[in-house]
């Protein structure tokens, strides 16, 4: 599993999820399986955990233990799968790290990474149908550019968008290489890769819609605890936790606060911990992909 993906902020999430040996705790991001596996280890015979990834490469760490359910599907209906499973009173906790896998941006041919020379496809879910590609190359300039801007916040989103659209006129744009010849005057001396990895961040996200299936999972996994549960997040880029960081304090990701009757905030959760947690310098020195982690834990409020 560590070949796959080295598990960031192991011990911290999986320490502020586990408080019964005998729960019943989701996975909401399988991935390599480290966080499972954690959470598995601190278990009773009596515990469960119920594990998501629609990444058919993820799906093939399964973890052989009778306690764990792996479930192929998009976090984003959770909610449905723990009420499937037949947990209708809730589950007694929720873990989802954010992140794209080790395995993910190191196989080329996922298109994840500009470091190779790949086709732009980008899609967790190989059997979608939309690819970065196609974004690339059908997307009108003022979408190229606002997703440039919102998801990748990509300073001059609006001359890549343009120099974008002029280069496929000439011929489709259809791999990295072609991507980064299209865009290469724009790119800031001595700071090419972090300027290429905003622009990556944001088609992978358009590609995947991730923001949305954000949005939706917090509310699921919200709806899916029982009073006393806790979600436990671990995110990697501003826009993902702001949307958390909103949700455990409204309820919504504006951040907008709604109070009841008697002027009592109607959020569900409630923070345990103000500031995130960050991780130790030597996770990072071990692990330089953890340096942007944050982790948030939130506890849902009593009914």
């Amino acid at each position: 599993m560590s070949e796959y993906h080295t598990s960031v902020l192991l011990d911290e999430s999986v320490s502020a999820l586990v408080d019964s040996t005998d729960g019943v705790y989701a996975d909401a991001t399988f991935g390599g399986g480290g966080h499972t596996a954690e959470i598995l280890s601190r278990l009773s015979h009596n515990g469960r955990v119920l594990a998501f990834d629609r990444d058919m490469d993820a799906i093939g760490n399964r973890i052989d233990d009778s306690r764990l359910t792996l479930i192929r599907s998009d976090f984003r209906w959770i909610h449905n799968h723990v009420l499937h499973q037949g947990y209708r009173k809730g589950i007694d906790g929720v873990l989802a790290d954010l992140g794209v896998s080790s395995h993910q941006f190191d196989t080329a041919e996922r298109g994840f990474s500009f470091r190779y020379e790949a086709p732009l496809d980008m899609r967790m879910n190989q059997e979608a149908e939309r690819t970065a590609a196609d974004i690339i190359n059908s997307y009108e300039q003022e979408d190229l550019e606002k997703i440039l801007r919102l998801y990748g916040e990509v300073d001059n989103s609006r001359r890549l968008a343009q120099m974008i659209c002029k280069a496929r006129e000439v011929s489709p744009i259809e791999t990295t290489t072609q991507l980064g010849k299209a865009i290469e005057s724009a790119l800031p001396k001595f700071a090419e890769h972090k300027f290429l990895a905003k622009v990556y961040q944001a088609l992978r996200i358009e590609v995947n819609q991730e923001m949305r299936s954000l949005e939706k999972f917090l509310s699921g996994a919200a709806e899916s605890l029982k009073p006393g549960g806790r979600l436990v997040v671990i995110t990697y880029h501003s826009l993902e936790d702001r949307m958390v960081k909103n949700f455990i304090k409204a309820g919504n990701i504006e951040g907008k606060v709604e109070k009841d009757f008697y002027g009592n905030s109607k959020a569900p959760l409630k923070a345990v911990n103000r500031k995130p947690i960050l991780p130790e310098e030597s996770e990072i020195a071990a692990n330089t992909r953890a340096r942007s982690a944050k982790l948030r834990i939130a506890v849902k409020e009593e009914q």
